[in-house]
This record gives C-alpha cells, sequence and structure tokens, in this order.
C-alpha cells in the first residue's frame, strides 16, 4: 500500500494536487476526519495489496479538536510500521488573499464578523500541527496550475522510493525565502552582474554573466564552499531515508549570481545523484516590469 496525505491552506491547491494523484491512479477520499484516519488505514491493510495506492486530503474543514491530534496519528502509523507521506502546500497570504479575489470564492473560515485576512491567520494557526509533521512542504506562491501539477507529480510518483530528489532552487531575497528550502544559501555578498548595464537585462544563465562570475575568486571560493559541503552532507541525508531536498540559492533579485550557482551546482550533483533539478524562481520578474 501507498499512502500520500495531502493537507495544506485553502486557496493553496490541495484540491489540485488530489486531482493530480487521482489521475495517476490514487484513490482520493477528501475531507477525512483525523481521527478517523488509524481505522480507515487499518481496514485498507487487511487486503493486503501491496499496488494499492491512497490520498487522503485533511484540511481546515476538520474539527479543530481533531486537527490538534494530528501529531499523534501520525505516531501511531508510524508505530504500525505503515508506508505514508505527508505532503502539505503553503502560500503566502498575500497571495492567498489574491486569488481568493480573483476567484470570488468565500474562504472556509469567513463570516460576516471575519475577514478574509484573519481567516488566513486563523488557518495557519489551526493547521499548524499538520504542517509540522509533514514530510513535504510546497510553496505554491509563485506556481502557476500547470507548475504546481508537475511539481506534485514529479515529488509524488516520477522517482523510486530509494532515490532521493534533489531541487535547486534560486530566488531573490526580495521576493521572500521559498518555503519549502530545507537548506539556504546566501549569495548577496558576491560581486553582481546587475551593476553592468551590459549585463543587467540578462541571467546568470547567459555566457557573458557567466564569464564575469567565474572571474571573480569569491564566487569560485563560494562555489567550492557550497559544493564541498553538499558532497558531505547529501549522502546522510539520504541514508536518513530522506525521499526530497530542496536545497535554495538566493541573491538580491534572483537573475545573476543565484542562478549561476544553481545551475553549476546541479550539473556537478547529476553526476553522482539519480535525480537532481535545477528551478528558477524569480527568473523572469524583471520582465514583467
Amino acid at each position: 500500500m501507498h499512502l500520500v496525505i495531502v493537507s495544506g491552506l485553502s486557496g493553496s491547491g490541495k484540491s489540485t494536487a488530489l486531482h493530480v494523484l487521482e489521475d495517476v491512479g490514487f484513490n482520493c477520499i477528501d475531507n477525512l476526519p483525523v481521527s478517523l484516519l488509524p481505522a480507515l488505514v487499518a481496514q485498507i491493510q487487511i487486503h493486503k495489496d501491496d499496488q494499492q495506492r491512497f490520498a487522503i486530503g485533511i484540511d481546515v474543514r476538520n474539527a479543530w479538536q481533531d486537527l490538534n491530534i494530528f501529531p499523534q496519528m501520525i505516531s501511531t502509523l508510524k508505530e504500525a510500521h505503515l508506508p505514508f507521506r505527508t505532503l502539505f502546500l503553503d502560500s503566502q497570504p498575500a497571495v492567498l488573499i489574491q486569488r481568493f479575489s480573483e476567484t470570488r470564492r468565500k474562504h472556509p473560515l469567513s463570516d460576516k464578523h471575519t475577514s478574509l485576512e484573519e481567516s488566513i491567520t486563523a488557518e495557519q494557526h489551526l493547521l499548524e500541527p499538520i504542517r509540522d509533521c509533514a514530510d513535504q512542504i510546497i510553496d505554491t506562491s509563485h506556481l502557476n496550475l500547470h507548475e504546481l501539477r508537475d511539481l506534485v507529480k514529479e515529488r509524488v510518483v516520477g522517482r523510486s522510493e530509494s532515490t532521493m530528489a534533489i531541487l535547486f532552487e534560486s530566488f531573490g531575497f526580495k521576493h521572500g525565502i521559498p518555503v519549502n528550502a530545507d537548506l539556504v544559501f546566501d549569495a548577496r555578498c558576491l560581486p553582481n552582474p546587475h551593476w553592468k548595464p551590459n549585463l543587467r537585462p540578462l541571467t546568470g544563465k547567459d555566457q557573458d554573466v557567466i564569464e564575469f562570475l567565474e572571474e571573480q575568486i569569491t564566487v569560485k571560493e563560494m562555489y567550492e564552499d557550497i559544493e564541498h559541503y553538499l558532497t558531505r552532507w547529501l549522502p546522510r541525508y539520504q541514508a536518513n531515508n530522506r525521499s526530497y531536498i530542496t536545497i535554495a540559492v538566493g541573491c538580491t533579485g534572483g537573475q545573476h549570481r543565484s542562478v549561476y550557482l544553481a545551475e553549476r551546482l546541479q550539473r556537478h550533483f547529476d553526476q553522482s545523484f539519480n535525480d537532481v533539478q535545477v528551478r528558477h524562481r524569480d527568473i523572469n520578474k524583471h520582465k514583467k516590469h
């Protein structure tokens, strides 16, 4: 049996994640009361079908008492040695407010006495026990529908259980640190191509920017330090049964230095790990202004 527990903030994409899993053969059950989780899993286990795949959606529609006992339910599943993972979808409050405004949907906690912003804050607090237990947190703030579907499919379906998926993600600190980052490296102290007029419109994937950065001794030193650190510790993460790890590299705008480092790290570690991806969260943001 393969079990995925899917939770997240309203408007973060939980329904989309469940639909993706349903499309690839999971039996999906949405809005299951947390207190019924062990009983459901026990019933499923009776059939002893290793090929069965289930995805269970749990969100703020549960009673708050149920949400508080989620860690206890997770401990029960672990003690029974049942294979499962918990996926939590998160998003920045400003993005959630925009999404609710665009769709004109009602937040499940909002009423005539509670504003949308207050509802989101209350939901974050109520779902904190689930978020703290999650095996994987995906920040959907900067993902469109297609990117979210691809990421869920890649992380849940598109890998073998014995492989640790590695994602190098570049970002700009002025747009916020990725919520799903496991490790964060700060490249803002490196020489900035932004101040070179001919390099400003380019990115860290362009040859002129690459040549500029590779001429800087501090860039070489930082890259080597990060590479040595990851070479030593990534195998330890993998040995600890980690199924994924997201390594974020940030600079000011997420266009040059972080992109260059993420690309170079991906190429290096792709030689020794089976599933190494690179994503540039903010690489095109400057083109929108």
